[in-house]
C-alpha cells in the first residue's frame, strides 16, 4: 500500500539542536549560558505595552505590521518598502532562501556558522556550500568567493559570525561583494550588530544603499531582549523585499511581538544602554580566559568561543557541575553566552581549573 511521502530531501534535513536549560542543583543557582539570550529582563514599560496587547489576544494581529514598519523607517532612514518583518532573523534566512532558491541552487556560507543555514537551504532543497573559516574564526572571503558557481543563488555572511565570534570589517565585505556576481543574493545576517565594537565596522545600511544585491537580516532577540517573542526585520532593495513579503507567513509576527518591538524601537538609548553593560562584560571574561592561558577568538557578539575539539563534551559537564549550561558542538568547541556576572565568575572559575 502506498502512502504519502514528504519530499526527499526533507529526510536530509539536520535538527536544530536548542540551548539546553540547565538543570536544578540543590542549594546552587543556575545559570544558562547555551543560548546567547539577553540576561536583562524587558523593560518596565516594553512589558506594560506587552500587558496591554495581551487584553485583545482574541483578535488577528494586523498582518501588514504597519506600525513595526513605521517605526523601522523612521528609527533606520529606510522606505517602508525596503522593509520585511518575519518571525526573528532565522524566519527571514528561511524565506530568502525559499524565495530565491530553485531545487538543487547552491548556497555558500562560511562554517562553522549559524546552525540554522544548512537547515533552512536543505528544508529548501538547496545545496548548501559550506566554506571552513579560518583558524582565528573569521570568515574566508577568498575561498568563499572561490566556491561561487553558476549555480549560486545565495551568499551568507554571519557577522558576527555565530558561533565563533569574530565580525567582518567593512573593507572584508567590500573586497568580497567586488568578487560577488550582481545575480547572487548576498545576505548580511546581523543579529548581534548591536554587540559590535572594532575598527571599521561593516556600516550595512550603507552597504545595502550602495548594491541592489544585498540584504540585511537582524533581530529584536538578542540586544532587545525579545527572544520569546520572535521578531526580526530585513532591510534590502524594493524587489529583495518585496519578495520576502510575498514568502512570508500570514499573521507570522504576533500582536505582542509587533507592541514590544515598537515600544523598544521607542526605549532605544535605554535598552542600548544595557549592551554597552554587557559588552563591558564580555570584554572581562574575554580578558580573564586570555589571562588564564586561553586561546579565544575575537569576540564581537555576546559570546565567546572555546575551541577545544575532542574535549568539548568534557567541558560542558565540567560546566554543569558549576551551575551553568554552555553550547557544546562536539568535536569542535564551545560557545558561551554572556550572562549574569555571577554566571561569568564561574565560567573564569572553570578556566583556571580545567586541564586542557
Amino acid at each position: 500500500m502506498s502512502t504519502p511521502r514528504p519530499r526527499p530531501n526533507v529526510a536530509d534535513i539536520p535538527p536544530y539542536v536548542a540551548g539546553r536549560p540547565p538543570t536544578p542543583r540543590p542549594g546552587l543557582v543556575s545559570y544558562k549560558l547555551s543560548s546567547n539570550e539577553n540576561p536583562y529582563p524587558p523593560l518596565p514599560g516594553v512589558l506594560e505595552v506587552v500587558r496591554e496587547a495581551a487584553e485583545r489576544l482574541n483578535r488577528y494581529p494586523d498582518m501588514g505590521s504597519a506600525a513595526l514598519y513605521e517605526k523601522l523607517a523612521e528609527t533606520l532612514a529606510v522606505p517602508t518598502e525596503h522593509l520585511s518583518v518575519a518571525t526573528g532573523s532565522v524566519g527571514l534566512i528561511y524565506q530568502l532562501v525559499q524565495a530565491f532558491c530553485e531545487p538543487g541552487d547552491e548556497v555558500v556560507f562560511a562554517w562553522r556558522s549559524f546552525e540554522a543555514y544548512p537547515i533552512a537551504v536543505t528544508a529548501a532543497a538547496a545545496t548548501a556550500v559550506r566554506v571552513p573559516v579560518l583558524p582565528d574564526g573569521r570568515h574566508d572571503f577568498e575561498a568563499m568567493a572561490d566556491a561561487i558557481t553558476d549555480r549560486t543563488r545565495v551568499v551568507l555572511v554571519c557577522t558576527p559570525n555565530n558561533p565563533t565570534g569574530p565580525a567582518v570589517t567593512q573593507a572584508e565585505l567590500d573586497a568580497f561583494l567586488a568578487r560577488v556576481p550582481s545575480r547572487v543574493l548576498v545576505v548580511v545576517d546581523e543579529a548581534y550588530v548591536e554587540f559590535v565594537r572594532m575598527d571599521d565596522p561593516v556600516d550595512g545600511l550603507a552597504t545595502y544603499r550602495r548594491r541592489d544585491n544585498v540584504v540585511l537580516t537582524r533581530t529584536f532577540s538578542k540586544a532587545y531582549g525579545l527572544a520569546g517573542l520572535r521578531v526580526g526585520y530585513a532591510v534590502g532593495p524594493e524587489p529583495i523585499a518585496a519578495a520576502l513579503r510575498a514568502v512570508s507567513l500570514p499573521f507570522g509576527v504576533s500582536a505582542l511581538a509587533q507592541a514590544a518591538a515598537c515600544a523598544s524601537l521607542d526605549r532605544r538609548a535605554e535598552l542600548l544602554e544595557r549592551v554597552d553593560a554587557l559588552v563591558a562584560e564580555r570584554t572581562r571574561v574575554l580578558s580573564g580566559l586570555r589571562d588564564r592561558g586561553w586561546d579565544v577568538p575575537d569576540a564581537q557578539g555576546n559570546f565567546v568561543w572555546l575551541g577545544l575539539g575532542e574535549r568539548t563534551t568534557e567541558l560542558a559537564a565540567a560546566a554543569e557541575e558549576l551551575g551553568i549550561v554552555v553550547r557544546p558542538f562536539a568535536g569542535e568547541g564551545a560557545r558561551v553566552s554572556i550572562g549574569e556576572e555571577e554566571a561569568n565568575d564561574r565560567l573564569l572559575q572553570l578556566a583556571a581549573t580545567f586541564s586542557r
